[in-house]
């Protein structure tokens, strides 16, 4: 018994010197901070210079330097977020490092206004509808690109935007500092007296405005009702050159999918959707897959975000593409322990993993580097659907994805009249958005549209967002007239997609010749192969080849809607009219 009474003594004795050492060692770096502060004669302050302070949610990372102490939480970032059906998508990793120092590869494309500091040319960011920009010709030696976005076709006015058809109001009260933007110049040493200095001078009474957010929250903040982004918007270029040089502070695999995708962090907060490369731009999808197999490719998201912009349709988030080093950038940052267990070094000593998902995810199948070097391509996140929720739809001509099954659509040459009776295509322009949809999924040679997306807070009356666009591109030499039944089927479409079609057949406007100009832009230039760019101009051509036989059967005024703006709530005559 008296054992066992000294036994538990010893027991609370060896508690209480591990809770004393635990909380020394916790002591320990502010007591070292204080000593240090005292030596150079600021008193120990801890955060005189740090209005932003550290969030105490990071107490397990490693230490920041002085030059980042300030930051803002970064829940208040974060949470704007989200590509995926699935709010946990954006659990990822949570270090932080350096921004590097980048060089601007990527030149701005298609600006038509130089990057001034008038609050004029942000409207559109914070939910302001500036006038339509007025049409000037092409100044001597122009590129195509700037004289097709200066056309009158692609400056038509919107509609005035109010509280309901903006998706986030900015509230002016709700600041954040400009180092969440990136800025280079907080990144003095560490200790240097004039980081201390320009700390004072970037405190709370020097806090920026919309301009001065991160890239990735301006993108947010000027989505509406009628488009993704503005035609003008010169935050568009910031973010792509944000995706392609932000340094990665962490890595996660995306739950869900058939093929691998992973969420990447930024030292801003921002995130981006990357897909790794899996095919070279000049390898076709082999005849005997399904395209429910086929490859997901990183140059068709990129090249779709082109298109999808030339188009004017501008419904696709910024994708940029980007040259990953697999070690450093994927591996070393990552805490997702699934992912980090694939990694191996192949036979020929390059790095490799293969990660987890429904396809193409084993040892046979392995993304391997050159030797830890990958190409993908980085989509924006869309906003957190905690804030914007979205609405998910299926394609009325969505395939059966089966081997053997085929879908109603298919057998059924009536069936686009059952759709247009059913909401929400009996009236606005919904039918009309998938109309647009199946010409830019066309020119792609996407048969993978199964679903597709809207923001709810806009009802049905909004544009439809194309997500997923991997499965574009890959087969030049084949042109899947399946993808245009429903074209052929309904015979509508808006006026102004028409003219723009028609525009992009003209020499002048040559479709391919503007879609490798604007690729040219991309830091993994080239995009697209020749071959695939000839394709997108006899696509057109099939196009309008379709919708010229619709005129002539159902005549003119019956086949082109007339929309004011890109207005979806412009149009009220219901699809089924004739």
């Amino acid at each position: 018994m008296i054992f066992f009474r000294k036994f538990r003594v010893l027991i609370l004795m060896v508690f209480l010197v591990a809770c004393t050492m635990h909380i020394m060692i916790d002591l320990l770096p502010k007591l070292e901070k204080e000593a240090a502060g005292a030596g150079s004669g600021d008193g120990g302050c801890q955060c005189a210079h740090h209005p932003g302070g550290e969030s105490q949610g990071w107490a397990k990372q490693p230490a920041m330097p002085a030059a980042e102490a300030g930051w803002p939480n970064k829940h208040t970032l974060r949470i704007l977020q989200d590509f995926s059906n699935e709010p946990s998508s954006n659990l990822t990793s949570r270090s932080l490092e350096k921004i590097p120092a980048a060089g601007d590869r990527a030149e701005s494309f298609g600006r038509t206004k130089p990057p001034a500091g008038n609050a004029d040319d942000h409207k559109p960011l914070i939910g302001a509808a500036g006038p339509a920009r007025p049409a000037a010709p092409a100044a001597p030696g122009a590129s195509r690109l700037f004289a097709l976005f200066e056309h009158p076709f692609y400056n038509v006015e919107l509609p005035s935007l109010t509280s309901d058809d903006t998706l986030f109001n900015v509230n002016t009260d709700i600041r954040f500092y400009n180092k969440a933007n990136g800025n280079q110049g907080w990144h003095n040493a560490e200790g240097n007296e004039e980081e201390e200095e320009d700390e004072e001078e970037f405190s709370p009474k020097e806090e920026g405005t919309a301009e001065s957010y991160p890239n990735w929250l301006r993108f947010h903040i000027g989505i509406n009702r009628y488009e993704m982004y503005s035609r003008h918007s010169l935050v568009l270029d910031a973010l792509l050159k944000d995706l392609a040089t932000q340094e990665v502070t962490s890595v996660a695999m995306k739950s869900g999918g058939t093929q691998l995708k992973l969420i990447m962090t930024f030292q801003n907060y921002g995130q981006g959707l990357f897909k790794p490369m899996k095919q070279t731009r000049e390898q076709e999808t082999p005849p005997d897959f399904f395209y429910f197999s086929d490859f997901e490719r990183h140059n068709s998201e990129i090249a779709a975000f082109h298109l999808d912009r030339i188009l004017n349709f501008r419904r696709v988030p910024p994708v940029a593409g980007r040259l990953v080093n697999m070690t450093r950038e994927i591996r070393d940052v990552t805490r997702d322990k699934n992912l980090y267990k694939t990694f191996f070094v192949s036979p020929a000593n390059n790095l490799c993993f293969y990660g987890e998902c429904s396809y193409y995810c084993s040892t046979e199948h392995a993304l391997c580097g050159k030797p830890d070097q990958i190409e993908g391509s980085l989509a924006a996140f869309l906003p957190d659907q905690n804030l914007a929720k979205r609405k998910s739809w299926k394609n009325p001509w969505r395939r059966s994805y089966s081997k053997r099954k085929k879908a109603e659509w298919e057998v059924d040459k009536d069936y686009c009249d059952e759709v247009k009776k059913t909401p929400p295509y009996d009236r606005g322009t919904r039918l009309l958005d998938v109309m647009d949809m199946t010409i830019f999924d066309f020119l792609m040679g996407n048969m993978d549209r199964h679903h597709y997306e809207t923001f709810e807070k806009f009802g049905n009356d909004t544009f439809i967002i194309h997500l997923d666009n991997g499965r574009g591109f890959g087969k030049h030499s084949h042109d899947e007239l399946s993808i245009l039944v429903p074209l052929i089927q309904c015979c509508r479409l808006k006026t102004s997609t028409y003219l723009r079609l028609q525009l992009l057949a003209q020499e002048e406007y040559q479709l391919s010749s503007l879609m490798e100009e604007s690729l040219l832009r991309d830091r993994l230039s080239p995009i697209l192969i020749r071959p695939h760019l000839h394709a997108l101009d006899r696509r057109l051509r099939l196009v309008l080849q379709v919708l010229a036989g619709c005129i002539e059967k159902e005549g003119h005024g019956n086949v082109l809607e007339k929309d004011v703006g890109g207005d979806p709530k412009a149009t009220q005559r219901t699809p089924g009219h004739r």
